[in-house]
């Protein structure tokens, strides 16, 4: 089985969650004996390597961007190249320009779909692009949506119910090994008292100038890893605020977030609007058996992440809320490793790479035997 997924970026261009699930999805499958070849857009692709892991991968030049879309010139021959080789295609949406290749290119192959979010920044250009996408959504033979909470919520998915399948993103643990000892012990010397873990892209809907705002309540360290778009702001933000407690770290290996996933007190993910649709980040931190703190916006962070249980759910841009949260975790240490427990056993109930790459996999299985050919 030949699965051609496309999205609009992909490794190790950038890094953020969805790119996470497709490799997740790709690997997953090839244990099961799919072969997967991703097509994506890259600012340039001289030097950029053309595999990763067991996945082939096959690039055109971004020619320019609007409104966060990646554009390409000359993409449609690669891309009807591409599924000429392959049994199906995985599309990740959102990406508009891939709407355009799918009809460009005149697939006729059986199509899948991953809805990873809805459109929700760009709402004036969702306006033109609404006849575009519900066509393109119609001609998929299935559409997979992350959690069953965004499924409820999401007024696009809602028109599709009848392709609509759930499927959970998961991790794979042992791409997380235990910390070596002496790695634990140079951030426990850099960070002795409790703190809070946040991991990602500093985007504008992850709501951490909201819990930049909420350090101030808390008796604890809270540290960022990552960077992106929002890091001037927040930092300057932080340093207003004299919030001493918010410490920036960036990028770090993947070694070094593995040692502070298991040092930290809680996990805290403050993204306040619906474009953080699910929150793969989440799935880690309950993998390592953290508490999670995250917001309720109707998205698949809920669904990870349940109030009471594997811990706290509050409002967004609630920093006052935040702030309560965080200090229940840290004047409780029992309760605390209460929910951490019960995160790790929901991870390995819902949130396994291997639970997800098979029910992926049977969805494959499944449209091939019915062997639709969707007409452009």
């Amino acid at each position: 089985m030949r699965v051609l997924h496309v999205f609009k970026t992909y490794w190790p261009e950038t890094y953020g969650g969805i790119e996470r699930a497709i490799n997740s999805i790709a690997e997953g499958t090839a244990d099961l004996g799919a072969s997967s070849t991703v097509f994506t857009l890259a600012s340039h692709t001289a030097d950029l390597p053309e595999t990763l892991g067991r996945q082939r991968i096959v690039r055109a030049k971004r020619t320019f961007e609007v409104a966060s879309t990646g554009l390409s010139l000359n993409a449609i021959g690669g891309f009807r190249q591409s599924v000429a080789e392959a049994d199906l295609v995985h599309y990740h949406f959102p990406w508009p320009f891939m709407d355009v290749l799918h009809f460009a290119g005149r697939v006729r192959k059986p199509a899948v779909l991953s809805y990873h979010s809805d459109i929700v920044k760009q709402r004036r250009m969702l306006q033109v692009y609404r006849p575009l996408m519900n066509r393109f959504l119609s001609r998929m033979d299935a559409i997979v949506a992350t959690s069953p909470d965004y499924a409820a919520t999401s007024p696009t998915l809602s028109a599709f119910i009848n392709q609509l399948h759930i499927i959970p993103l998961g991790l794979e643990r042992r791409d997380h090994p235990p910390a070596a000892p002496e790695l634990l012990a140079s951030w426990r010397q850099r960070f002795p008292r409790p703190f809070f873990l946040f991991t990602g892209v500093f985007r504008y809907y992850k709501g951490l100038h909201i819990l930049i705002e909420a350090a101030k309540a808390v008796d604890a360290d809270i540290v960022l890893v990552g960077a992106g778009p929002e890091e001037g702001a927040l930092r300057a933000q932080a340093l207003g605020l004299g919030a001493a407690n918010v410490h920036f770290v960036g990028a770090v290996e993947d070694a070094d977030k593995n040692a502070l996933l298991e040092l930290c007190r809680g996990f805290v993910f403050p993204s306040h609007l619906r474009s953080e649709a699910y929150g793969l980040s989440l799935v880690e931190a309950a993998m390592m058996g953290k508490p999670m703190i995250s917001c309720e916006i109707g998205s698949g962070m809920s669904f990870i992440n349940r109030d009471g249980e594997t811990g706290i759910v509050v409002p967004p841009r609630d920093p006052r809320a935040l702030g309560a949260a965080m200090r229940v975790l840290v004047e409780d240490p029992a309760e605390s490793r209460r929910m951490g427990e019960a995160a790790q056993e929901r991870y390995r109930e819902q949130f396994t790479a291997k639970r997800m790459a098979a029910s992926y996999f049977a969805l494959y299985q499944d449209v091939l035997s019915r062997g639709k050919s969707r007409r452009p």
